[in-house]
């Protein structure tokens, strides 16, 4: 059995390793600058549960970074408005700075630059103040004072240039993944084509020999003629069977995707199978192209069992994650496996190679056949 990709950390474990990373580098932070002298220095456990509350949202920045950013801009207010000095938040300022170029690569332009006039108007005003606090008007009018408000808008108008650039570079690639898509389908159905050709001609052969051999036979050797007429009767019969099925997936334009209950349905009775629908995760709206290549790869796995594995029945899982969209198609039967040496495998592989995916398909040690997709999917917008 093919081995599958090694498994990624759970997203709650990465939360908290998060939370946990940045709360001890706040906490260096804190314990590094001077106090005033007039203000006691804070207890450790203090300073502890001031760094985990203000990296606690941190928890949820991949599904919610402009929440979250919010939530760090505020946590820079208020510690600096309780003395604390902007050498001792500099993880908070950092932390925004990725913030603004994450919600300027996931989410729309406008959230992106709203997010980096936000964090460059709250950083600067938590700069400032911090100056005029700690050394008054002379020194925040220092050559080198300057130099570092400067270099705060430096950094978050980088954050936003390499976000803009990560975003592009995305779109673009989507752009090429749609066409992509699109020429494997033209290159499916010309395939479909050239088997349409074939299966017309090779059936058309066949009843053309088998009713000149009726003519001959039918006044002289009836029994003769009558299995010619019976061959002419299954080959036609057997020709439009696959002509509808083929000149069904032609004419079969609809968009097809994960949500579309009805089609799964449809496709299941069509096959002749009973298919065990497992969903996990947060089912949500995907790209199209993407419902497109996850539903056909479940038709064709489907479609494959009903022909080949000597079952009635297979189980198909749909599972949603935060970075991945993984299909699983099962079977306990014991017919020979669909696809390896016509097009049914090799077509599936190579759309999800199209999407930059993970594709396997084999036997499973405990008998039957399992094919797995393995979709990234884009990261939702905060």
């Amino acid at each position: 059995m093919p081995d599958d990709p090694p498994r990624r950390l759970p997203p709650l474990a990465w939360a908290a390793l998060t939370v946990c990373g940045f709360a001890v580098v706040l906490y260096g932070a804190l314990g590094s600058g001077p106090e005033p002298a007039h203000q006691q220095t804070p207890a450790a456990w203090q300073q502890w549960a001031a760094s985990l509350v203000l990296a606690l949202p941190l928890g949820w920045v991949r599904r919610r970074p402009s929440p979250v950013l919010a939530a760090l801009l505020t946590g820079m207010v208020v510690a600096t408005a309780l003395h604390a000095r902007t050498g001792q938040i500099w993880p908070l300022v950092l932390a925004a700075d990725v913030l603004v170029g994450l919600i300027t690569t996931t989410a729309s332009r406008r959230a992106g630059v709203t997010a980096a006039i936000v964090s460059l108007a709250v950083q600067e005003a938590v700069w400032q103040l911090d100056l005029w606090t700690g050394g008054g008007k002379s020194r925040a009018l220092a050559v080198g004072m300057v130099g570092l408000t400067v270099l705060i808008a430096l950094f978050v108008l980088l954050a936003w240039i390499t976000g803009t650039t990560i975003r592009q570079r995305r779109e673009h690639a989507a752009v090429l993944h749609t066409h992509a898509a699109a020429e494997a389908a033209t290159a499916e159905r010309l395939r479909i084509a050239r088997e349409l050709h074939d299966m017309v001609a090779h059936s058309i052969g066949v009843i053309a020999f088998q009713s000149g051999a009726a003519r001959r036979v039918i006044d002289t050797r009836p029994d003769d003629a009558k299995t010619a007429l019976t061959a002419i009767e299954t080959t036609s019969r057997d020709t439009l069977k696959e002509l509808r099925h083929v000149l069904g997936a032609l004419r079969d334009t609809r968009p097809t995707g994960l949500s579309d209950g009805d089609r799964l349905t449809e496709m299941a009775a069509a096959a002749a199978v009973h298919v065990d629908v497992r969903w996990r995760g947060r089912r949500r709206p995907l790209p199209a192209n993407l419902e497109e290549s996850a539903f056909r790869i479940i038709q064709e796995s489907v479609t494959n069992v009903a022909r080949h594995a000597d079952t009635d029945r297979c189980q198909v899982l749909i599972d949603y994650s935060d970075g991945e969209l993984r299909i699983e198609i099962l079977d306990e039967g014991t017919g020979t496996t669909a696809g390896e040496t016509g097009y049914g495998i090799p077509g599936m592989r190579e759309r999800v190679a199209l999407l930059g995916g993970h594709f396997s398909a084999g036997p499973r040690a405990e008998g039957g056949f399992r094919v797995t997709a393995r979709l990234p999917l884009p990261r939702e917008a905060g």
